[in-house]
């Protein structure tokens, strides 16, 4: 008995070994690090520039069929956080948004994505700006297990976030931080 549950987690280690990790990078922002000025809000008394970073992944489920891409506030003081950027419906063939992908006029959206409504009104990416204190903020990519999500540019991101977790295969975060 005890050989062949020692076989059993040898095995089980072996597996693990070769198992690929779900990752998502950035160049511009770092897990744990402060903003910069580029991710940072331009209103409600920041002076940043509204910029999403550039972000790629790598690791997804073999079977992702597609991804999406959040970005939310925990420690906003709302009782429910604040959604700063959804973007979902991207094609399981792109592996990375660059830098201003998030712009609000949507010139640099994959094809077939889909940038919801944040909680600043509108669809696009918001920056940081946290009334005080240390936040969050949560940047994480989603590997889903349907192409579509039925959502749209007027989508809230509880609805976004509701869906994404029903779907959800995987999924990998960076947390940097804002503070002011």
């Amino acid at each position: 008995m005890k050989r062949s549950l020692l076989s059993i987690c040898i095995a089980m280690t072996c597996i693990s070994s070769y198992a690929q990790d779900f990752l998502l990078l950035s160049t511009d922002i770092q897990d744990g690090k402060q903003l910069g000025e580029n991710q940072m809000q331009n209103g409600s008394g920041c002076s940043g520039q509204d910029i999403s970073p550039a972000l790629s992944w790598s690791g997804a489920p073999a079977s992702t069929k597609s991804f999406a891409m959040t970005v939310f506030d925990p420690d906003a003081p709302t009782g429910s956080g604040w959604w700063h950027w959804t973007i979902v419906n991207i094609p399981k063939e792109v592996h990375e948004l660059t830098r201003d992908a998030g712009n609000r006029n949507g010139t640099k959206v994959p094809g077939g994505a889909v940038q919801g409504r944040t909680d600043f009104g509108k669809p696009g990416f918001g920056g940081a700006c946290p009334p005080s204190g240390t936040h969050r903020y949560r940047f994480k990519v989603w590997a889903l297990d349907v192409d579509r999500l039925p959502v749209d540019r007027e989508s809230s991101g509880a609805m976004v976030g509701y869906l994404l977790n029903v779907h959800s295969l995987a999924s990998a975060e960076l947390v940097p931080i804002a503070s002011r």
